[in-house]
């Protein structure tokens, strides 16, 4: 099975420029994108042998996410049932029979982290939504997580501890999740690969000099690290500031 992530920063736009041609190249079985900045009736994705699953932000032109599967799912769910976090369309959860698949658009923290304190509260429940899935089947997490794990993980390290997605307490956030029984995939196959980046800011040529960060992720319960085959970051597709990763899975 081939899961493919990827935050298009706007799909509409995205569509028109090379968003069919990467999705048909990468034949996923499981497509999930996040911000996709639109709301419901404002695109119309003719994917044959897809079932298309949405979540919309209340706010028009804000977060937003989708998942694209070929198989339907057993039962879905939008956001994570706690009304505080539900508005911005960020999570979708998808249940089959062997495992739950979620799609995640992790709140930023923002310039001066303006937002630090709720992404903290939002970590949480994120959490707790997960250990509760975990219990009852594995699970199959992706998506912008908003945050660089470790030093190997972002290009300029020494210069942004104080900034948002680099922070000691959102990376203290994803190490207590990794603790909690569940694998970075990425870091399970390559666990010292430097300079392997799957976001890059559009200004001071930050992509032609990779000077990147990797802020996008499939991250797994433990129960399926016997089932992985792989997981790739795909640098060289361009389209968004954000490139596609992918988890393969016997």
């Amino acid at each position: 099975m081939k899961f493919i992530s990827w935050n298009v920063n706007g799909l509409r736009a995205i569509v028109k420029k090379n968003f069919s041609e990467v999705f048909e190249a990468l034949n996923a079985d499981f497509f999930c994108l996040q911000e996709t900045k639109l709301q419901e009736g404002q695109i119309e994705l003719d994917l044959p042998g897809y079932h298309q699953y949405w979540n919309y932000a209340e706010k028009k032109g804000y977060s937003g996410t989708a998942i694209f599967a070929k198989e339907p799912a057993l039962s879905v769910r939008y956001g994570l049932g706690v009304e505080e976090h539900d508005t911005e369309g960020r999570v979708i959860t998808l249940e089959y029979p062997e495992f739950f698949l979620i799609t995640c658009y992790t709140p930023n923290s923002q310039n001066e982290l303006r937002r630090l304190d709720y992404r903290m509260t939002w970590e949480d429940a994120f959490l707790a939504y997960l250990t509760e899935l975990k219990q009852q089947k594995p699970v199959i997490l992706c998506g912008d997580l908003n945050v660089a794990h470790k030093n190997i993980d972002i290009k300029n390290w020494k210069t942004n501890q104080k900034n948002a997605g680099f922070t000691p307490e959102e990376r203290e956030k994803f190490s207590t999740l990794l603790a909690a029984g569940f694998t970075d995939t990425f870091r399970y196959f390559y666990p010292d690969a430097e300079g392997i980046y799957s976001w890059w800011s559009y200004r001071f040529n930050a992509r032609k000099n990779n000077a990147g960060w990797r802020i996008d992720y499939f991250v797994v319960s433990d129960d399926l690290n016997e089932r992985l085959l792989d997981a790739k970051i795909h640098t060289d597709i361009i389209g968004s500031d954000h490139c596609p990763v992918e988890l393969d899975l016997k």
